[in-house]
């Protein structure tokens, strides 16, 4: 028998999968390690937890499933973006990685602004947000200039974990998108971006495509993780391009609608000049020489959370969605924007602030519950609406995540979408990616398409109610007034907000 193994280089943990020919899960395992807050808005990582973290997974999971080391064929990545690795002269990082929700850097990114003007959409596609990788570098490069002068390299997450298990240093098309330095139409490195801020050429990686074979485990890593030579380790790819592949979204007309803490609206393209004018991303795909188009709400799920620890009273999720189907689309006149840590698409607005309209004295909890998913799914459908505007068709999305949980929350997808809703079998999301683009990688297919098409089954349909879609529309009519009424009033709150009593 032949395996592949799918790591998943997350914020919180790593997890690894084990898929044998067939896309079946065999065994799988994670990780977990620590986050550094140091100062607000600093958010980092020690990179050598997640070389640690990951050869202790790869332990585990050989170990519990009984697999032996030489029928594990390959390895491929999925990361987080965006995050700093400077890398030294002896191959080690020079310091804790920043993280991609490190908000350190808005200076950097006015900078960036300023210094690249136009040229900044034109190249690299995407707006300078704190997110990016270039605007830490800036960072590091101002704030720590004698170890920056030490930097031979600077690496993605997975790219550092590859690094050391393997001796060679690459970085794949679709995470160097989202360090605001490739020429992402061209799949190069920018040289115009790299020279107005003078970083030398040799900082920058080589290019590889997902799936390119990146060398064998080094022997003292063979002896670490347990496995052999045998065993081909493959670039991998971001997050986001591996979380499509792992639902499958490897075609025209293919989207995705990920709700996890964050929400995401992502659409496979091919045409690569389109211009969205820096409303949503625009990456490269791990699919050769494909893009994909991506939206973002930033508290998706997360508004859920905060509800739920706010206003639930210790109930779960479950107990919380209690009722919800008997309440009528709109909530009885309830309006949410789930604005309440700012937002990224169509508005990256770091001031605006959430809302909930409409409250009278007949509203209880279920219609608050009820508000709170319609608005996180009409955030998403902004994102829907400027695929449909860019000329793009969607009329059947897959749904991950935890907005993939609920059945009255996929039928409502159905419904603001005007969509049809699917819902995976087993969905294990950008782990499962980094597994397909190793089995692609090992030869087991002669297509991403082909290996999807045997890995992913879809379990579950909604189909949109017209006259709710209807209502929908009307009530998203109003969503859409709410940031343009509240933008100013949220400005002048953020001026006058304090910090909390002692």
């Amino acid at each position: 028998m032949s395996y592949v193994i799918g790591i998943d280089l997350g914020t919180s943990a790593v997890k690894s999968v084990l898929v044998d020919r067939t896309g079946t899960v065999v065994y799988e395992e994670s990780e977990e390690y620590p986050l550094y807050q140091p100062k607000p808005g600093y958010s980092e990582q020690e990179a050598e937890d997640w070389v640690e973290k990951t050869i202790l997974s790869l332990n585990k999971l050989l170990s519990a499933s009984g697999v032996q080391p030489q029928e594990i064929e390959g390895i491929s990545f999925s990361g987080q973006m965006h995050g700093l690795v400077l890398v030294g002269e002896d191959g080690r990082a020079l310091r804790r990685a920043i993280l991609w929700n490190d908000t350190r850097t808005t200076p950097q990114c006015r900078k960036i602004e300023q210094v690249l003007g136009d040229q900044l959409l034109q190249v690299a596609r995407n707006r300078a947000l704190e997110g990016f990788t270039l605007p830490k570098i800036l960072w590091v490069q101002e704030h720590e200039p004698e170890l920056f002068q030490q930097a031979s390299l600077f690496l993605l997450p997975k790219d550092y974990v590859r690094l050391r298990l393997t001796g060679n240093a690459a970085m794949d098309y679709s995470d160097a998108a989202g360090t605001l330095l490739l020429d992402v139409g061209g799949k190069k490195w920018s040289e115009e971006i790299g020279a107005a801020f003078d970083l030398k050429p040799s900082l920058f990686p080589t290019l590889v495509e997902s799936f390119d074979d990146t060398g064998a485990l080094l022997p003292e890593m063979q002896a670490a993780t347990g496995l052999t030579e045998r065993t081909r380790i493959y670039a991998g790819g971001a997050d986001n391009a591996c979380g499509a592949i792992g639902a499958g979204i490897l075609n025209e007309g293919q989207t995705m609608c990920s709700i996890g803490t964050s929400g995401v609206v992502l659409s496979y393209e091919t045409r690569r000049n389109l211009d969205f004018k820096g409303k949503v991303h625009f990456f490269n795909h791990s699919e050769k020489d494909a893009f994909y188009i991506m939206g973002v709400t930033l508290a998706a799920g997360y508004s859920m959370q905060w509800f739920r620890e706010t206003f639930g009273g210790g109930a779960s999720f479950e107990q919380l969605l209690t009722g919800i189907d008997r309440i009528s689309p709109g909530a009885n006149g309830l309006l949410f924007t789930p604005y309440i840590v700012g937002e990224r698409t169509p508005y990256p607005d770091a001031d605006i602030r959430g809302s909930f309209i409409g409250i009278d004295a007949s509203h209880k909890l279920p219609h608050f519950a009820r508000a709170v998913m319609e608005g996180i799914t009409f955030s998403l459908r902004e994102s829907i609406d400027i695929l449909r505007a860019s000329g793009k068709t969607v009329d059947k999305v897959i749904s991950i995540g935890g907005g993939a949980k609920n059945a009255e929350w996929l039928q409502m997808q159905a419904d603001i979408f005007g969509a049809t809703i699917v819902k995976l079998q087993n969905e294990q999301g950008p782990a499962m990616g980094a597994a397909i683009l190793a089995a692609y990688g090992s030869g087991w297919f002669n297509s991403l398409q082909d290996c999807a098409r045997e890995f992913i089954h879809e379990a579950k349909t909604y189909t949109p109610d017209a006259a709710k879609t209807e209502i929908y529309n009307q009530l998203f009519d109003v969503y859409r007034d709410v940031y343009g009424q509240t933008a100013e009033l949220n400005r002048k709150l953020a001026a006058l907000r304090g910090g909390e009593p002692s």
